[in-house]
């Protein structure tokens, strides 16, 4: 069997651990072949793709990014798009079946393109933990990681300088990455977009924390908006599957703690840093595993499945149950963070 992988949307660290066990597995158990199609699904789309002998693919554990690269784009889109185009430029190139790694668009697309009938396993890759049939997605340990590591270091200046740190993070419209740093890193507020809150109350923690004498450290998930917002707050437009691009959220905030409570605050947003760098040991761990059973699950024909942690487990699921809502934080877990505001 030939095999194509793919990485698309947003990279994160595990990309390659993924690509290795993949390759690893089906090359030493079942004499499978693979390609790797380059810029995600406009690749397939194109038919641009490179062979990736076990030899090629040594090593990558450790290392960030995707090898295959990445990009954004949407396989139903351009002349070459749709269902038939691409099972047209796979048959002609003795592809049979393709594991798709990707998070939320990615796999959606996966999703359509195989109840059309295409061969795909789908693999969840996302910083933001927004799938809903895995407990953990790789990258978002990692993410989470320097997250933790940026307030950590923000902290000192804001106790240096007695100012107050909004620090942005990455999430979408989910807030784990936030509840999560924020939690390990000791933020006196966490702002997700699953509780609104209203600017008053958000000061309200802040002079808490001001009035022990500490330099308050605020941190806010990109999708977060205010309880006199309507939605969450994008200004760059909108990416290939019609999301609006979030962030900027903390340099709304910001400015508004300081002009209601006299405190001077500063606005952080780490941004792609995020998403750069290598995989920490959880992700290459997690990785590694979905990587492998990717390769069992396309040489048992389960097509439309995505390979999924349950607990310690690896098992399989529908990539529509996967793609069906967002796996949002639940009230109890951000209630247990509550605690520990102001």
């Amino acid at each position: 069997m030939k095999i194509g992988i793919l990485t698309s949307g947003g990279d994160c660290p595990g990309l390659n651990a993924v690509i290795r066990g993949a390759v690893l597995k089906g090359d030493k158990i079942y004499g499978h072949q693979f390609v790797g199609f380059r810029w995600g699904w406009r690749g397939v789309v194109e038919g641009d793709f490179i062979d990736l002998p076990r030899h090629r693919v040594r090593g990558l554990s450790k290392e960030g990014g995707t090898i295959l690269g990445s990009s954004r784009t949407n396989p139903y889109e351009g002349e070459r798009g749709g269902p038939e185009n691409i099972q047209r430029m796979l048959d002609e190139n003795g592809i049979d079946a393709i594991i798709a790694i990707g998070g939320e668009g990615t796999l959606t697309a996966a999703r359509r393109l195989a109840d059309e009938g295409l061969h795909i396993v789908g693999v969840p890759k996302t910083i933001d933990n927004d799938l809903e049939a895995t407990d953990y997605s790789f990258g978002f340990d990692t993410a989470v990681g320097i997250a933790t590591e940026a307030i950590d270091r923000l902290r000192t200046t804001a106790e240096s300088h007695q100012r107050c740190m909004v620090v942005e993070v990455m999430g979408r419209y989910v807030g784990w990455i936030a509840l999560h740093a924020g939690m390990a890193g000791g933020a006196h507020a966490i702002l997700i977009p699953e509780q609104p809150q209203s600017i008053e109350q958000i000061c309200d923690w802040v002079q808490q924390v001001r009035d022990r004498g500490r330099a308050p450290v605020v941190c806010v998930s990109e999708g977060f908006r205010l309880t006199t917002m309507d939605e969450a707050y994008s200004h760059k437009g909108l990416d290939a599957f019609n999301r609006p691009l979030l962030g900027g959220i903390a340099e709304i905030i910001a400015p508004m703690i300081e002009e209601r409570t006299g405190i001077e605050s500063r606005a952080t947003v780490i941004g792609h840093v995020q998403r750069g760098g290598a995989p920490s040991a959880f992700d290459r761990v997690l990785a590694t595993r979905l990587g492998l059973a990717a390769v069992d699950a396309v040489d048992a024909g389960q097509w439309g499945t995505m390979v999924s942690l349950r607990g310690t487990e690896v098992i399989d699921v529908s990539i529509t149950d996967a793609t069906r809502r967002l796996n949002t934080v639940p009230p109890h877990r951000y209630e247990e963070a509550k605690l520990l505001f102001g």
